[in-house]
């Protein structure tokens, strides 16, 4: 079962056909929309300071969504696919944006929408990653611009995936409940 716990009162949230993985940890000040997916392994902490997830946000495993103490919250906008072991920490990432496997997302940074942060990246503390672009490497720069294309082909294909996938272990869940 999945470890969800309140911090100093506040109870994590979630909306609607939400995919919450039995090994994943889920605590404290944390607000997720409609069709989210938190996957094995994955921790979305909320205990020093607020965490706002919009709809179809996916974290994968292993990954790490976390804030700063009394300084800087953690706001994920719609469409947003966290990778498998990315670390999210204090910052606001718009919609439809692709943060990459392995990547980390520093304090205070900002990813505009229809961004990806590739594999690997580290999206410093304060940097402000402009839309419809891609960042790599450490530090992340950017690398080129980003068509309308790629955004609905490989950004949005991955959120509406992990709906998909998370559909499979619904019907799991309902079948383990009648052992």
């Amino acid at each position: 079962m999945a470890l969800i716990l309140p911090v100093e009162g506040n109870y994590p949230k979630w909306g609607e056909d939400c995919f919450i993985a039995p090994n994943c940890t889920i605590v404290g000040d944390v607000e997720m929309g409609n069709q989210c997916s938190v996957w094995f392994n994955a921790v979305v902490r909320g205990d020093v300071n607020s965490i706002r997830l919009g709809n179809k946000v996916n974290v994968q495993d292993g990954a790490v969504i976390h804030c700063t103490y009394k300084r800087s919250k953690t706001i994920i906008g719609d469409n947003v696919s966290i990778g498998h072991n990315a670390i999210v920490h204090g910052c606001t990432v718009h919609d439809n944006v692709l943060i990459g496997m392995g990547s980390i997302v520093m304090d205070n940074a900002v990813v505009h929408s229809n961004t990806i942060i590739a594999a690997g990246a580290v999206v410093l503390e304060g940097t402000i990653c402009e839309g419809g672009s891609i960042y790599a490497g450490v530090p992340a720069k950017k690398i080129k611009d980003i068509s309308p294309e790629k955004v609905e082909g490989e950004i949005a294909r991955i959120a509406n995936n992990y709906i998909g996938y998370a559909s499979w272990f619904s019907e799991a869940n309902v079948a383990n409940d009648k052992i």
